[in-house]
């Protein structure tokens, strides 16, 4: 067998899950950034939505309420991510405390 069907029908069933579970975390994490776009986005009109919420802020209030709903909004697409990734997030845990 060659180096791609060893990779393909090997290396790659093992380690699907810990792949999937490498990409949900890298998602969320870049989903929630703050920092790392703060630093180079300088118009409010390219903001992130993480930076979005900040200007429901303002310097003596805040908007509780619109802050609640877009928070709301903003956490969908990570509890989707979440929801359909769960299943190999939960296998490649219990596949790690297996000895062959």
């Amino acid at each position: 067998a060659g180096h791609f069907r060893i990779y393909w029908q090997i290396v790659l069933p093992i380690s699907k899950q810990a792949m999937i579970v490498v990409g949900l975390l890298t998602f969320l994490a870049n989903w929630n950034d703050y920092l790392g776009p703060l630093a180079f986005i300088t118009s409010e009109k390219h903001y992130t939505l993480m930076q979005g919420l900040t200007l429901f802020q303002g310097s003596y209030s805040a908007q509780w309420n619109l802050m609640m709903a877009a928070t709301s909004v903003i956490v969908i697409p990570s509890l989707i991510v979440f929801l359909f990734a769960q299943r190999y997030f939960i296998e490649g845990i219990a596949m790690t405390g297996i000895k062959g």
